[in-house]
This record gives C-alpha cells, sequence and structure tokens, in this order.
C-alpha cells in the first residue's frame, strides 16, 4: 500500500502490484464464439514434478508454477509464446482482483461477523463478546447450518470489483491501483477485465473552489 497525489492535490490510497514473467503457453480458438481461450503461466521453474512435466513438455513451453485460463476477444492480437507486461493495461481502466484473503485464525462473532454483542450492564456477567442463543425451539430442535458464528475467519477466495488502473510504469514493471486488494504482501493474484465498469474513466478530480461566505448585513 501506498499513496499518489494527482496534479490538483487529491491524495489516493493505491497498492502497487508487480506484474512480471507472465506468459501465454496456448491461444486455443472456440467455435461460434465471440472469445478464444488462453492458458497463461506465470513464475518459471526450474524444474517440474513428474506430474506436470507431461503437461508442459506437450505445450513445448518452460515448466510454470501457476497456470491460468483467460479469455479473450477475438480481436486480440494475443498468441502463443507472448509475454503479459505492464503495457497490457492502460490509466483510468477498471480492473477485478481475485486472490487468497489473510487469514485471522479462530475468531469470534463481533470480529468475524460484525456482532455487537451483549451489553455491558450490571448482571450480564463475562459475556460480553458471546454470541448469545443459537438454538432453536423444540420444532425444528436443532441449528440450521450456516448460522453466524465463531470459527475460521479470512483465508478465503475474494474478489475486489471496479478497482481503477491509476499509474503504469512499464521500466519498474508495476501498476499502481486505487484502493486494496485481498491478500498479503507478496502473495499472488489474478488480475481479469472489470465486468461490471468496461469504459475508463479520468482519474484525476477536479477540485471545486470553496464558496465565499457573505459578509453583507440584512
Amino acid at each position: 500500500m501506498s499513496n499518489l497525489f494527482t496534479p490538483n492535490g487529491v491524495n489516493i490510497p493505491i497498492t502497487v502490484l508487480q506484474v512480471d514473467e507472465c506468459k501465454v503457453i496456448e491461444r486455443t480458438e472456440i467455435n461460434n464464439s465471440d472469445n478464444d481461450k488462453i492458458i497463461l503461466g506465470a513464475f518459471e521453474l526450474k524444474k517440474a514434478n513428474n506430474s506436470n512435466k507431461g503437461f508442459f513438455d506437450k505445450k513445448k513451453t518452460k515448466p510454470y508454477k501457476f497456470v491460468k485460463e483467460f479469455f479473450v476477444e477475438k480481436s486480440d492480437q494475443v498468441k502463443s509464446g507472448d509475454e503479459i507486461t505492464v503495457d497490457h493495461f492502460k490509466e483510468g481502466q477498471f480492473i477485478d482482483i481475485s486472490g487468497i484473503s489473510k487469514g485471522k485464525g479462530f475468531s469470534g462473532v463481533m470480529k468475524r461477523h460484525n456482532f455487537s454483542g451483549l451489553r455491558a450492564s450490571h448482571g450480564v456477567s463475562a459475556a460480553h463478546r458471546s454470541a448469545g442463543s443459537t438454538g432453536q425451539c423444540q420444532d425444528p430442535g436443532k441449528v440450521f447450518k450456516g448460522k453466524k458464528m465463531a470459527g475460521q475467519y479470512g483465508n478465503t477466495h475474494k474478489t475486489s470489483q471496479n478497482l481503477q488502473v491509476v499509474k503504469v510504469d512499464p521500466v519498474k514493471k508495476i501498476i499502481c491501483l486505487k484502493g486494496s486488494t485481498p491478500g498479503s504482501r507478496g502473495s499472488w493474484l489474478i488480475i481479469e477485465d472489470s465486468i461490471k465498469q468496461k469504459e475508463a474513466k479520468e482519474i484525476d478530480v477536479v477540485i471545486s473552489a470553496p464558496k465565499e461566505k457573505s459578509t453583507k448585513k440584512e
């Protein structure tokens, strides 16, 4: 995480991501469709295990640690062997990012589900952060599956939508996004075009001048 100032002096919180070592392993044409499928590999390995060696040998490419399928439009000039760099992104466009969120361990209902807790008044005893009653009456006489209770918090697959690309640096091979992304530092993320926001928008925000207070007395 970092921050970036626009020419108008607006401070934008950003997340810096590095886009490197991403190559197109294979492109497959899909009939009766507007899109084609590509297989993208990231982080080249020196040696692959026996289970993955046959796959990469068949594709006639070097082994990669991460392999992911994407859909691209038929008009895109991406082909097998091309490297995906930061030039693939444009400033102002919106993207969706998915990854594994930070694991918080076993957490209570107040931290995990934002419960308000019990009242801190006389007679409540030491149960201010408890979940309260979770059971039912004699009918049905059970706790339903999916009940919001204490348990494992985090370490799940999350997707952040409509994140805007603020800056692209081809020299350092980094892109700066407005907002935060799931996961901790050094984690791997999947970047895709935004589903909801297709058109790019201007990054800079125009600051309107404050209205002057009237000194006229009635």
